[in-house]
């Protein structure tokens, strides 16, 4: 190695290079020379900045995978060109250099044809808001083209971990992709699909026999058909999908990159950044030496986002990917050498090829490393993070260091002068984010040994989520074993963890007490003793849940030993603990699809793709974001409070007004109309002015030339602020009294009172459920675009909201306008479930100031961080029950106190209230009723409207005294449900009548298609034969009311246009947001004209052609705007029939020109009121809602009591929808829900800086990000996944007797929460536990495991233990 003597020979060596200051690269095929000054930019930022916007922003993270694109480069070593899929949104512009980029744009688009990746998501119903669906076609295409077989299924799963879609619940898009793997011969062979054995039908999904066959059958008005497994597949042969079938459309690799050779480059970018790409050691180590606080980067996978995220600045990057010396991965006598530059996907793969060819006892090290890697992150993350970047990032969570110093690894470290030494892995970590490395090394290796006879290495690792998410603990342990004496004696050992400490821990004193001990059940006593001293976590450690992470210390450590008496075959170890070993093996996920199809005219009722599908697949559908960026146009950003509750003292905006490309600030005192703003209540200012009563309100906004300038000169906003007692959750705003003002409500039925004191009760139980909040995650965050017109007389936006109505009032309300000179615009949104109700509208307000004032267009996308923390979320609920009942289980009087936490500001929490009290009843028949609610005001982001409104909270409170009702009872749930369930003509708790109840009919059909008795009985054999790992199942049944409760808000309208050529044009009220609504409405046109759907249009919606609408909610806008669009045809259709009536037309268009020949008015507006709903809250009684959606759901799901994973074996459910508008999207709708919602009951926990989590500062949302806030991705996936729509059950309330769906499946997921708590019950009678005990939702690891009271977690907490939650 060469050694640096001076500077000024530094200087020479890298001046005398040949340096290069362009950068060459192709994109889509087109070669593309990216200028200098560019080094800040990632690759996404570039592609949308030239017109590639269908690579979407999502997160800025890595961790939703709505930014992949495919990335190839020729390998010298190998002479071969290798593909990989990488997050567009980390990837450093310059890293790309010399490579070619295919985007989603790349591979098909409607006027070359669909790639059969893109034509099969979208022939598959695979998209919804379509936001996510680049990235999915994306990492599929490059799953494919890097694969030089089929792929199995259990690598397309893989390739798609790092993919998160938030609508489709992820079954659909498998399903699609299940194509390409190699299921079945038949597939590969030709054979048809009637060729097996007695006519059996094949599944093209699964290759398997199945009854997906269609049966038709007709009636006189009506089409029926039967269809299970809907779909219907395209065969492939491998060969379409490896490009050789389509190899004039497939790009090439470019042959000019074939013959490029690699040059050393220097290039810059913004606030100082420098770019280096050395091309062997000594220039790495040369830079080094020059640039002591250089960072050296890879993938960028940490760099990224520490620049982006944490806000810190480097000046100099050095890109190490192509060093030659670092990327050496070689085979030896003694180990594998490992080069730190070598990317985690390769490093993978090459273990698996060791793992095949050395001794099976010099190979457990690798696999415990291999088995790691696969949960360590997403696809595209381990496509471009290194191993080296991984280690001296040295995070106390790293998965991969502590297996390092279990292992016995050794890193090689290089300094400027080419000296190497080499230090053990144990010994590398020295603290926090500290590394035994000087300023003027790098690690250059690192040495992993391979195990000897009798040595064992295992890894462990628990997370909130399986799939792509950070540990929360994490283990590497090995034993080296010596048989003496018919004993087995600990020779050397080690126990490392990370999640515990600062840094990677390294459990010294249980090492120490174990070496030179015989391995048997005394030691593993003796050890868990030293271990729970050994590992210690104070109270107010960062990362809370400090009961839990100690418990799995012990429990990890425990397994360990079981699985080494296991591989020794030690007869002691008691065959009930060998179930802790047994690991989930997760097969693929199938699922059936069971409607009947009743088709009325030409498209209702079919089961129709949705009509954006193919715009989605290839990149084209636009949302608010893609727009092109007028003349002129300014980016904002806005100035954020840092306070949850605070004066203003002065404002200091110099620092700002003078950052690079600064275009203006503005505040309280430059709002030209008013600033108090509010949907319902007038209760907030667009910009505080005085007072900040959350983290993250609003005090003002910047406007400059880019998105990041924008950003930094909002930072330098300084305001000092005099700060108040703030108050931080539900239980101290009772204490409090801190409710909103005239929020208070209550209902009434009978005499709760009277039947307490009558003696009619045998039982009177009272509790507390603590319900958390749930982020939207909407993929697409919130953006606006807003511009002036004629001058500055008019205002006009595109943005992204399900209310453009609120937009337009928000605005000229601060902008002092008439509503007629502001237009709101959108053509669809990337998701929205009430979060972009009314929280979207006061960005779109603070945007639009600086636009009017200036004359000049603003755009404003808000960073996912941001969004989340001040948007809202799904509210928390207090609800305190006492409930009077029968020694039989009928329940005679329920008195609930119900509490909802609205945040700062009234928003819509009152209605979420109503409605969470009027569903406290779910689907059971209560004869005394007493429910009192309040709003609690807390300082925190204003809460808001979500998928159910509080119906789903209001019913799991109500579930969660009907589940203790039958523990107390001794009692299965499902019995005491039924005796309790409505009948026709039940009269509810606010004076509606039940009927058309579906609900008996419902719940029976479900129990028969689950095959319940039998379930029950295995889940309790299989619980007889297992210690460690339990199963559990559950029915829930739901009643949805269908209505806004705000009676005004039930009204739509429609604007219906037929052209002379015969084609339709709809605009209407509603918003498409992914939920099909577009596509149900044009169903609904083409079906009153008896046209084709195709000759149907919805363009945008628009307030400008429609008036007044209400927001896209409460599942009712395929019912309002449909009616809406059917009364506008109708009108035309009366206008038409003289015409019709003198002469058959052969074809709707020739009676179009007829009619226009004619002068017949050919534009209708249609309008649809609600009837016969009102609901008056000064007599408690009405008609909230115009008709009731029934459901019901099974779950069954098996837990680790050891660690608190928990994975879904079977989820069946089904759906009264009336004769469904189109039954292929309302399976959509209710698989995207119940994931959803098993997303809110199971795994999404919002830790907000409380009394519960002192370590995060008072206000501030931790979990504001996919690194931190974990949806469910597509391993959260029931195994099975079963959904069913009721038969021969019309709906005489709703268009075309259909029945509305967005949200009344939600609430079915509890019946996974439901199935973990049985789980958790048969575990806590393996302890003597068997009397009621509280699960607070969401039920997470910590949760479950904390339950599930052992003699390992007894150690810490009792059995009534709680784990602390943001309430």
């Amino acid at each position: 190695m060469g050694s640096l003597k001076n500077e000024e020979k530094d200087v020479v060596i890298i001046e005398e290079l040949k340096e290069s200051n362009e950068a060459i690269v192709y994109i889509n095929g087109v070669r593309r020379v990216i200028p200098d000054g560019l080094a800040h930019l990632t690759l996404l930022e570039y592609l949308r900045d030239v017109g590639l916007t269908g690579t979407k922003l999502g997160c800025g993270e890595g961790g939703c995978g709505a930014c992949t694109v495919m990335v190839s480069y020729f390998d010298q070593r190998r002479k071969s060109c290798v593909h990989y899929a990488v997050n567009a949104c980390l990837a450093p512009l310059y890293s790309i250099e010399g490579m070619h980029v295919i985007t989603v744009e790349g591979i098909g688009n409607r006027k070359i044809g669909l790639h059969p990746v893109q034509e099969l998501l979208a022939n598959s119903h695979g998209s919804q808001c379509g936001f996510c669906t680049p990235g999915f076609v994306m990492s599929m295409y490059a799953l494919l083209r890097s694969s030089k077989n089929s792929p199995t299924e259990e690598q397309i799963e893989e390739s798609l971990a790092g993919n998160l879609c938030r609508c489709t619940g992820y079954r659909p898009i498998m399903d699609a992709f299940r194509v390409f793997a190699k299921t079945d011969d038949m597939i590969y062979t030709g054979r048809t699909l009637g060729s097996h054995r007695d006519n059996e039908f094949i599944c093209p999904s699964t290759g398997k026999p199945c009854s997906c066959g269609p049966k038709s059958g007709r009636s006189a008005d009506s089409m029926k058909q039967s269809a299970v497994c809907s779909e219907t597949y395209k065969q492939l042969s491998y060969n379409v999908i490896d490009g050789s079938k389509y190899k004039d459309k497939e790009l090439i690799f470019p042959p000019e990159l074939l013959l490029k050779k690699a040059s050393f480059l220097k290039l810059s970018g913004s606030h100082g950044l420098t770019w280096y790409r050395p091309l062997n050691i000594q220039h790495v180590l040369e830079l080094k030496t020059r640039y002591p606080g250089a960072k050296l980067v890879i993938g960028n996978t940490e760099v990224g986002i520490e620049m982006r995220l944490k806000k810190l600045q480097y000046n100099v990057l050095i890109s190490v990917a192509q060093v030659p010396e670092l990327n050496i991965l070689t085979v030896k006598d003694d180990g594998l050498e490992i080069g730190a530059a070598v990317r985690l996907s390769e490093l993978a793969s090459v273990l698996r090829t060791v793992s095949k060819e050395r001794a099976a006892h010099e190979i457990s090290s690798c696999t415990a490393i291999m088995e790691q890697i696969k949960w360590f992150a997403g696809t595209q993350i381990k496509n471009v993070a290194s191993v080296g970047g991984n280690i001296c990032t040295a995070s106390p969570i790293s998965d991969l260091n502590p297996l390092w110093m279990a292992t016995r690894a050794k890193f090689q470290i290089i300094d400027s002068k080419g000296n190497i030494r080499t230090v053990l892995a144990e010994n590398f970590f020295l603290g926090y984010r500290k590394i035994d490395l000087a300023i003027d090394e790098i690690l250059l290796s690192i040495h992993l040994p391979w195990t000897r006879p009798y040595e064992y290495v295992k890894e462990f690792k628990q997370a909130h989520r399986r799939d792509d998410d950070i540990a929360l603990v994490n283990a590497g342990m090995r034993v080296h074993l010596e048989k003496r004496d018919e004993e087995w004696l600990v020779a050397d050992a080690s126990f490392a963890y990370g999640g515990v400490a600062a840094v990677s821990f390294s459990a010294s004193k249980t090492r120490d007490f174990v070496i030179g001990k015989s391995w048997n059940r005394k030691l593993l006593e003796d050890a868990l003793k030293i271990l729970e001293e050994d590992v210690v976590l104070k109270e107010d450690a960062p990362g809370g849940m400090v009961e839990f992470r100690r418990s799995l210390t012990l429990s990890f450590f425990f397994k360990y030993f079981l699985l080494v008496c296991e591989t020794l075959d030690v007869k002691s170890v008691p065959s009930s603990d060998i179930s802790a070993l047994r690991p989930f093996k997760k097969s693929s996920v199938y699922g059936s699809q069971d409607y009947e199809i009743v088709k009325q005219g030409t498209a209702v009722g079919s089961p129709e793709v949705h009509q954006s599908a193919t715009l989605q697949v290839t990149g084209e559908a636009e949302y608010a974001d893609d727009l092109p960026m007028p003349l002129n146009c300014l980016h904002a950003a806005l100035v954020l409070s840092r306070k949850p509750h605070a004066r203003i003292v002065s404002i200091n905006d110099s620092a700002a007004k003078s950052s690079p490309g600064f275009g203006g600030i503005f505040f309280s005192k430059d709002v030209p109309g008013d600033n108090h703003i509010g949907p319902v209540f007038t209760d907030e200012e667009l910009f505080a002015s005085e007072l900040v009563t959350c983290v993250g309100q609003v005090i003002g906004i910047v406007v400059a030339d880019t998105h990041e300038n924008a950003k930094l000169a909002a930072r330098r906003v300084h305001v000092e602020y005099e700060e108040l007692p703030p108050i931080l959750s539900i239980e101290e705003a009772v204490r409090c009294k801190s409710f909103h003002p005239h929020s208070e409500k209550h209902l009434k039925k009978g005499d709760v009172e009277l039947c307490f004191q009558s003696g009619e009760c045998d039982w009177v139980i009272e509790g507390v459920v603590n319900i958390g909040g749930q982020e939207h995650f909407y993929l697409e965050p919130n953006s606006s675009l807003v511009w002036t017109m004629d001058g500055g007389n008019e205002v006009h936006m595109i943005s992204s909201t399900q209310a453009p109505q609120k937009h337009q009032k928000y605005v000229c309300h601060v902008l002092g306008l008439p509503m007629s000179k502001v237009v709101c615009k959108i053509k669809r949104i990337g998701g929205g479930f009430g979060g972009k109700e009314t929280r979207s509208a006061f960005i779109a307000a603070a945007a639009a100031v600086p636009s009017y004032l200036l004359n000049q267009p603003v755009k404003i996308v808000l960073d996912r961080d941001v969004d989340m923390m001040i948007t809202g979320q799904r509210h928390s609920f207090l609800g305190k029950y006492k409930v009077g009942f029968t020694n039989e289980g009928k329940v005679l009087a329920l008195d609930l106190e119900i509490y909802n936490n609205a945040g700062n500001s009234h928003d819509l929490s009152l209605a979420i209230l109503e409605r969470a009290m009027f569903h406290s009843d779910n689907v059971y028949e209560i004869p005394n009723v007493r429910i009192n609610g309040n709003v609690c005001f807390t300082n925190f982001p204003s809460n808001t409207a979500f998928r159910g409104f509080g119906g789903p909270q209001g019913m799991l409170i109500t579930e969660n005294w009907i589940h203790r009702i039958a523990m107390e009872l001794k009692k299965s749930p499902e019995e005491i449900k039924e005796m309790n369930f409505q009948q026709e003509g039940s009269m509810l708790h606010y004076g509606q009548m039940v009927d058309h109840c579906t609900l008996p009919l419902v719940w029976k059909q479900l129990k028969i298609s689950c095959e319940f008795t039998r379930a029950r009985a295995e889940v309790d054999q299989f619980n007889s034969q297992s210690r460690w790992k339990k199963r559990g199942l559950a029915m829930v049944p739901t009643k949805f009311g269908i209505s806004f409760t705000t009676k005004f808000l039930n009204q739509a309208g429609a604007l219906v246009q037929v052209y002379t050529d015969g084609t339709v044009l709809v605009t209407h009220g509603g918003v498409e947001m992914g939920q099909g609504l577009h596509t149900k409405v044009a169903q609904i046109a083409a079906s009153a004209f008896d046209i084709p759907l195709t000759s149907v249009f919805i363009s945008e919606t628009s307030t400008d052609k429609v008036p007044n609408a209400s927001p896209t909610a409460a599942s009712a806008s395929s019912d309002m705007y449909g009616a809406a669009v059917l009364d506008a045809c109708e009108q035309i259709k009366a206008r038409m029939e003289p015409i019709t009536s003198k002469k058959n037309y052969s074809s709707f268009a020739a009676l179009a020109y007829a009619c226009y020949l004619e002068r017949i008015d050919l534009s209708a507006h249609g309008f649809h009121a609600t009837p016969d709903i009102g609901f008056d809250w000064k007599t408690g009684s009405g008609i909230p809602f115009r008709y009731f959606t029934y459901g019901a759901a099974f779950a069954e799901v098996e837990i680790d009591t050891l660690t608190g994973d928990f994975h879904t074996r079977d989820a069946n459910i089904i759906l009264d929808l009336g004769y469904s508008l189109n039954p292929a999207i309302d399976i959509g709708q209710i698989e995207g829900a119940f994931i959803q919602g098993l997303g809110w009951v199971a795994l999404e926990e919002l830790k907000w800086g409380d009394a519960a989590h002192k370590w995060i500062p008072p206000g501030f949302l931790y979990t504001c990000g996919p690194g931190t806030y974990k949806i469910p991705s597509m391993n959260d996936v029931p195994l099975k996944f079963n959904v069913s729509l009721l038969k021969g059950a019309p709906n005489v309330k709703a268009i075309h007797s259909s029945k509305a769906v967005g949200e009344p499946p939600f609430f079915l997921a509890s019946s996974v929460f439901f199935a973990i708590k049985d789980a958790i019950a048969a575990a806590r009678a393996e302890a003597g536990h068997t009397d009621w005990f509280p699960l607070d939702s969401p039920a997470t690891p910590e949760r479950i495991r904390m339950a599930c009271i052992d003699e390992i977690t007894s150690r810490f907490v009792d059995s009534q233990f709680r784990p602390k939650l943001s309430v």
